[in-house]
């Protein structure tokens, strides 16, 4: 965790673009842990996402159910890391591989953007990536604050002299080279615990991710970020915000709310154990009411689950009016975060939806209403040999997260001992350390 100490949180290395490469992920949520194992090939460029040098294809998957967390954020060490090793040992079981590090996902710490300029001048004749890497780290040292670590630091665009909104300045000629940039912050001690108990699974966190900007590398298409769009991951316990235009990640908020606190809401409203609740919601909830709600009834199982006890039943409609007043309350939250970004200046954006909490019955058509924007539901775009239960929006952070290595060459790093990402499982060391892993 030397990164953290720095203010920085850990950077994967660049993907050599005509190499291929193995990368593993883990989406540490409130209720979910998933864990991707991956091969990356480069492609030629799509259509749909000509950003992407690489293909992606799943070779192991692991997901479990997540303990030890809240709204993202690790408060029982122990729960949490039994649910990772869980999951990581899932995905390396599929695999027939030995995980060395993981790419993270963070959804918690109070996520904050600033937009800054930095400028340097220019070594030579002409701009070169020594150059590039001089003007991101001067503008990551001015966004270090007490209690905080850089997350992301992503260029949104270049300036050389008097010349301003430069995509990309290698090889051109000037003496004062500038860049605005984003950078987005997160908490420490929750970067700092969350590491903690990712490397006491014996892996090391080769780099973090927001879980929104992970989100949207797995679902917007090229397009959509050109033009500029907003992707809200609703998660279990957090709901985060990311702003692309430009084909730029320009703004991420969060905050923590979300589909575990619908759930909760009902679980009061009709006296039922949570689980139940869940359950219940994921087969009848809905934010729309329809004409024959109040007539169709559901049975709610007892409480204490004594036999002798009467079935309590209770209407579709009933349920509608406990979880709409929640959904509405998150997107209004929503609404607000977005009207206070860059977004607010982009009136032909549009918004879309990931994370399990998004798959609620009528919860476009509600958001259309209170954002005023077109919504969607999207899914993972472009990632080969997921199962089926892995191709939803519930995934998208998942999924992201192995996009994010081929945009890790946007972003400031500090140099480092790079590690690789996946080793094979038929050496004595690798033996020995699963057989430590599994016994104790």
């Amino acid at each position: 965790m030397n990164a953290l100490e720095c203010g920085l949180t850990p950077k994967t290395k660049p993907l050599a673009p005509k190499r291929a490469a193995l990368v593993a992920a883990l989406d540490v949520g409130t209720s979910k842990i998933v864990c991707l194992i991956a091969r990356l090939k480069p492609n030629t460029s799509s259509e749909i996402l000509h950003r992407r040098s690489h293909s992606v294809e799943v070779l192991g998957f692991g997901h479990t159910s997540a303990s030890g967390m809240k709204a993202g954020a690790v408060v029982d060490l122990t729960g949490a890391e039994e649910a990772m090793r869980r999951a990581i040992d899932l995905a390396e079981r599929s695999a027939g591989l030995q995980l060395e590090s993981v790419v993270v996902s963070i959804s918690a710490g109070k996520p904050a953007s600033e937009l800054m300029s930095a400028s340097v001048d220019v070594v030579g004749s002409a701009v070169t990536d020594g150059d590039i890497a001089r003007v991101l780290s001067a503008g990551s040292r001015h966004s270090l604050r007490s209690g905080r670590v850089v997350l992301h630091s992503l260029p949104i665009a270049y300036s050389l002299d008097d010349g301003c909104g430069i995509r990309d300045p290698r090889g051109m000629l000037g003496r004062r080279f500038g860049i605005d940039m984003h950078v987005m912050t997160v908490d420490m001690m929750v970067a700092r615990n969350l590491m903690y108990a990712v490397e006491r699974c014996h892996v090391d966190v080769g780099a973090m991710a927001a879980s929104s900007y992970a989100a949207g590398l797995s679902v917007l298409a090229d397009d959509e970020a050109d033009l500029a769009a907003a992707l809200v991951d609703m998660g279990a316990g957090t709901t985060t915000v990311a702003v692309f235009t430009g084909g730029r990640f320009v703004h991420g908020d969060g905050f923590a709310l979300g589909g575990q606190h619908v759930t909760l809401d009902l679980a009061r409203g009709i006296n039922a154990r949570i689980t139940d609740a869940e359950r219940i919601k994921t087969l009848y909830g809905s934010v729309l009411a329809g004409a024959s709600d109040e007539r169709d009834m559901i049975t709610i199982p007892p409480v204490e689950r004594d036999d002798s006890e009467p079935p309590q039943f209770v209407s579709r409609a009933a349920l509608t009016r406990i979880i709409k007043p929640r959904a509405e309350e998150m997107l209004e939250m929503v609404r607000d975060r977005l009207a206070a970004s860059p977004f607010a200046a982009e009136p032909r954006g549009r918004v879309i939806l990931t994370g399990g909490a998004c798959q609620l019955t009528g919860l476009p058509e509600l958001a259309t209403r209170i954002l005023g924007r077109p919504v969607r539901i999207a899914r993972p775009l472009g990632i080969a040999g997921l199962p089926e239960e892995a191709k939803g929006p519930a995934f998208a952070v998942a999924t992201g997260l192995l996009v994010y290595p081929q945009a890790a060459h946007l972003e400031h790093s500090e140099p480092r001992r790079t590690r690789h990402t996946v080793t094979g499982t038929g050496g004595y060391i690798a033996r020995v350390g699963r057989w430590l892993r599994e016994s104790f």
